[in-house]
């Protein structure tokens, strides 16, 4: 027996990489789709929305404790100070980027959702600047105006624009970049122990819900109160098919925020971006197919014009964060996550068999 074929092994990771994006597609194209699907028949999605929240925490809770029993540490919980004055902005800011972004689908397309969702990068980039957490150089620059100008164009003159619709997901992208940035900072804080993105989540739900549930009772809590399809139900298999439908979503949330850390910690951030971009324009075909999307040639070129965008800033992105890479490395430092540990045991198991083949050589 000899050491294998470094081809092989570049081949399994290909094609793992390849697993893994495809599931990140799964889940990220398909609960947009869902969503919309859900919308034309239930035209509550604040309650929607706060019943994947409790999903998700419920599913992260469940996660912690298998991770607990496989790696044998006890799992962070923070204190109450850390937990208020730390977490609880992040978690108000996710949970409107999220109601807002559900809601929205009552009015507009998916691929004006798409390409509307897309600009959030234009406020996350404008929240780094002022948290100082990017410093503004001209290539920035032409990622605003590229993206701006994309968006601008695919809006123009577009025969299924609705207003009300474009307002609620803007301001779910100006959220977006709220908690994007302050979700940045909140897993860099290395003294509060949520590195790990099933912490993070399992931390943010309560609060999220506590956030948006006024909204919901403001907007929705009369309404959802004298439907028949959940509380003045007739039929127990009528109300049983709802929850599960609104129970389908919670599970395709969590499993979205899953497959991106995977991906994530399997391959590299840069990856997770790349894979973004091609979603978008999966997405945005699907929706012409599937469900008739009206798009002009002013549009297409609008959305490619914002993806150069987006694919400068990822450009850039990478570039920088490699130099920071290779610092971290001289330091000999490296961030060392639950499930990434769990991940990469098959390929340690690999090299013990190459060192015990090579040894009995």
């Amino acid at each position: 027996m000899g050491r294998r074929p470094p081809g092989l092994a570049l081949l399994r990771k290909a094609a793992l990489t390849l697993g893994l994006v495809l599931l990140y597609y799964c889940f990220s194209i398909g609960i947009t789709f869902y969503n919309k699907w859900l919308m034309k028949s239930f035209h509550f999605p604040l309650f929607m929305t706060l019943l994947h929240l409790l999903v998700i925490f419920l599913l992260s809770a469940l996660t912690r404790a298998l991770m607990h029993c496989c790696t044998k540490r006890s799992r962070v919980v923070l204190t109450w100070a850390d937990y208020l004055r730390r977490v609880a902005p992040t978690a108000l800011s996710t949970a409107l980027d999220i109601g807002l972004s559900n809601w929205s689908f009552l009015y507009i397309t998916v691929s004006l959702y798409t390409m509307t969702k897309s600009s959030a990068i234009l406020f996350i980039l404008l929240f780094s600047l002022i948290f100082k957490l990017e410093e503004l150089r001209m290539a920035l620059v032409l990622v605003v105006l590229l993206i701006a100008g994309g968006l601008f164009m695919f809006t123009y003159e577009s025969t299924q624009f609705n207003m009300e619709g474009f307002a609620l997901v803007l301001g779910a992208s100006f959220l977006g970049g709220i908690r994007w940035t302050l979700t940045q900072m909140l897993m860099q804080k290395a003294e509060l122990g949520l590195q790990n993105p099933i912490d993070t989540m399992f931390h943010l739900q309560p609060l999220m819900f506590l956030g948006l549930f006024p909204l919901f009772a403001v907007f929705e809590g009369l309404p959802l109160s004298t439907s028949e399809k959940l509380f003045r139900f007739h039929e127990a298999g009528l109300l049983l098919s709802v929850v599960g439908k609104l129970s389908l979503g919670g599970f395709l949330a969590f499993g979205l925020g899953f497959s991106e850390f995977l991906l994530v910690s399997r391959t590299s951030s840069l990856t997770l971006s790349i894979a973004g971009i091609f979603k978008e324009i999966c997405t945005l075909l699907l929706a012409t197919h599937l469900l008739g999307d009206h798009l002009n040639l002013l549009n297409w070129v609008g959305f490619a014009v914002c993806l150069s965008g987006i694919s400068l800033h990822v450009t850039l992105k990478a570039f920088s964060s490699k130099g920071e890479k290779e610092s971290k490395l001289h330091k000999g430092t490296s961030s060392s996550p639950d499930l990434e540990l769990l991940l990469r045991r098959s390929e340690a198991e690999e090299e013990e068999e190459e060192v015990v083949t090579e040894l009995q050589h």
